[in-house]
């Protein structure tokens, strides 16, 4: 164990290295963006405080090492409109139980703005309402017409592994793929991610989860390069059993660190590198009803969730100061027979 604190340790001074040489690799802020949002209204709820629990399928996105837990083949997705419906973002992932200790997940995300107008004028020539005859002889007002529809789009594409090493640690790993475009413009990329899972004491875990570990390199058909800069997800999750109540609080704490330049649109921030904080705690009653609150980097989110044999439906909304509150809906499915359990 010491030794892979020790590779740990090298790991993200490594990171921090390379963050002191960002404008050098043109490091593009906030290109992977639409990649931090979260997903699973079970997270989010709790303010996405998520990278150390464990345990579903939406790890192949929080941590690839969380994958390890999962016993039954299942399903989960969900549905988020933000700042008034105006975008739409979806999340869906599968995960698989494989051999005694390992599994694996395909998850997709998507955020986009959909139907976008792109407008012309039929005599680009003539000013706005300037009457112009047409090639029948009709006279008409010079007014914008759709000339066509379009989508600002942006996926990720997740292949993740997992392995439980031991009964105290895990390690995964995610190969993702992105996709960007709009209109005629379109960019795609690839990147990895690596994550630990580790229960130094007790019922205590902590999570790490280094996205774009080797950069991810966004590349355009207009020949532009755009470079995503690696981020380190840290976090412990400890489970509380209340026994008089047969329930169960779960705390949970994480924090971001980003290599950006983001400086003062973070919370905190030293040079180049910044940080941001979440915390969240769950309140499970009898493993049927679920309660959720949450502070995500300065805001309030909130949220509830109901276990069935096979079927968990979660709710989350995120309260903000200057847009609307965003409302996130997800489910989660399990397919919990005998011959699909993990061997």
């Amino acid at each position: 164990m010491i030794g892979r604190l020790k590779s740990l340790g090298i790991l993200l001074t490594g990171i921090f290295l390379f963050s002191s040489t960002g404008k050098a690799q043109q490091i593009a802020k906030y290109a992977g963006e639409f990649m931090s949002l979260g997903v699973g209204a079970r997270s989010l709820g709790m303010g996405s405080a998520h990278v150390a629990v464990g345990g579903d399928a939406t790890f192949g996105y929080w941590n690839p090492a969380g994958l390890s837990p999962i016993q039954y083949p299942e399903l989960t997705a969900m549905h988020s409109r933000r700042f008034g419906g105006v975008v739409n973002y979806d999340y869906v992932g599968i995960g698989l139980p494989f051999r005694k200790s390992e599994s694996f997940a395909i998850s997709m995300i998507r955020l986009a703005v959909d139907d976008i107008p792109f407008t012309a004028l039929p005599r680009p020539n003539l000013d706005i309402g300037a009457i112009y005859t047409d090639s029948d002889g009709n006279q008409l007002a010079n007014r914008p017409y759709v000339e066509k529809v379009v989508s600002d789009a942006e996926y990720a594409f997740y292949l993740s592994y997992s392995k439980q090493r031991s009964e105290i640690f895990a390690y995964g790993a995610n190969v993702k793929f992105v996709r960007k475009g709009v209109g005629d413009y379109s960019a795609w990329g690839i990147g990895f991610d690596v994550g630990i899972l580790w229960n130094p004491v007790d019922r205590l875990r902590a999570g790490l989860n280094i996205q774009d570990i080797t950069t991810t390199l966004l590349a355009w058909n207009t020949g532009h390069r755009e470079l995503i800069a690696p981020t380190a997800k840290l976090g412990v999750a400890y489970p509380l059993d209340v026994k008089v109540l047969k329930s169960q609080v779960l705390f949970a704490a994480d924090t971001d660190i980003r290599f950006e330049g983001r400086r003062i649109a973070a919370q905190t921030h030293l040079g180049d590198a910044s940080m941001d904080f979440f915390v969240g705690t769950e309140f499970l009653v009898r493993n049927v009803v679920a309660v959720r609150v949450g502070h995500n980097m300065g805001h309030l989110t909130a949220g509830a969730g109901i276990r069935l044999p096979r079927l968990d439906f979660d709710y989350a909304f995120l309260s903000h100061d200057q847009f609307e509150t965003t409302h996130r809906v997800s489910f989660r499915l399990r397919i919990e027979e005998k011959r699909f359990a993990r061997k």
